[in-house]
C-alpha cells in the first residue's frame, strides 16, 4: 500500500467517523486516537505550507466538516 492509498484510507474513515457519529474524534478514545494523530499531522502540515496540493482542498473540505460539528461548551 502506497502513502497516497494510506492517506487517502485515513481521510475516508475520518469522513466516515463524522458522517455517522455527528461529532470530531476525540483524543481520549483509543479508537479514535488515529484519527486525531491524522487530523493534527495534516493541519501542521498546511499550516507550515508542505501539504501536497492535490490533498489540501480535501483536507480543507474535512476541517469544515470538523468545525461545523465542534464540540461546544454547555457552561457558557
Amino acid at each position: 500500500m502506497t502513502q497516497a492509498e494510506r492517506w487517502q484510507t485515513r481521510y475516508d474513515e475520518v469522513v466516515e467517523f463524522i458522517q455517522t457519529n455527528y461529532r470530531n474524534p476525540s483524543k481520549y478514545y483509543n479508537e479514535e486516537k488515529l484519527m486525531v494523530h491524522f487530523l493534527k499531522r495534516n493541519r501542521k502540515l498546511m499550516n507550515a505550507g508542505e501539504l501536497q496540493e492535490s490533498r489540501l482542498s480535501m483536507f480543507k473540505e474535512l476541517l469544515s466538516m470538523c468545525e461545523q460539528n465542534k464540540h461546544v461548551n454547555q457552561w457558557k
